[in-house]
């Protein structure tokens, strides 16, 4: 079997996530694999790194697919490109060792947040990004930031939905910063449970808005009950900017 890596962005905003659902095929999995599949004549798989939630963007998806057929790449590249709809891309396909696993060997992953904070909205970024009209205060955000580093368990900031049962993560950067206008926040880690980060910038919001403590997210971890972390950032800000491997 010959296994494909895929580098993909794509615009979230119409899309029930990445994974492909059972009742729909409105999805990003669901497009990019009817066009492999078309491409090589027969039902073709494929598997991302990371499952993003219905509306959120990716700068830089990976996945991979194994088929029988030795094509090249720039075959496959050039009619995904054709064949996908204009609001998802493939910017790189490369022939991978078989033992390569787009999920599994993936080590770090980094996404980020956009908000646009100012009284009035952005009528060119309103759906890529969150609109808080209230100042956020960027150091009180700050310093809320430092109590997410390191492993903790992550359960209350996973969606009640959730089947994970180990939810313990490690988050190696957390920042926030002004760029080009917008509050920007950027996390890394080893993994996120669902709607993970959408939740700590929740709190974080929260944090900037004075309706929360710096303080108390460390109580919040620990308390495993859902409701403190407070409401749950927009879809639309949320981006998968990198994800990085063990040979990387």
């Amino acid at each position: 079997m010959n296994n494909y890596k895929l580098i993909i962005q794509y615009d979230g905003g119409r899309y029930k996530g990445w994974q492909r659902l059972g009742d729909s095929d409105n999805t990003v999995q669901g497009k990019i694999e009817k066009a492999i599949s078309v491409l090589v004549d027969q039902p073709i798989e494929i598997i991302g790194s990371s499952r993003t939630d219905a509306g959120v963007h990716a700068l830089h998806q990976v996945a991979h697919f194994k088929i029988k057929e030795d094509l090249p790449e720039s075959k496959i590249f050039n009619f995904l490109n054709h064949y996908l709809p204009a609001d998802i891309s493939i910017t790189e396909v490369s022939k991978v060792d078989d033992r390569f696993h787009a999920r599994y060997h993936a080590t770090n992953k980094t996404y980020i947040y956009k908000i646009w904070n100012e009284a009035y909205s952005h009528p060119f970024m309103r759906k890529y990004s969150m609109h808080v009209p209230k100042k956020l205060d960027i150091a009180k955000m700050k310093e809320a930031c430092a109590h997410f580093l390191g492993e903790h368990d992550f359960a209350v900031y996973s969606n009640a939905k959730s089947k994970k049962k180990d939810t313990l993560r490690t988050i190696y950067t957390l920042d926030v910063e002004v760029v080009d206008g917008f509050v920007q926040f950027r996390v890394s880690g080893n993994g996120f449970l669902y709607n993970m980060v959408r939740k700590m910038v929740g709190t974080l919001i929260e944090v900037g808005l004075g309706e929360k403590q710096a303080a108390d997210i460390p109580t919040i971890l620990l308390s495993k009950e859902k409701l403190q972390t407070g409401g749950m950032a927009d879809a639309e800000g949320l981006y998968l900017e990198q994800i990085q491997f063990k040979s990387e």
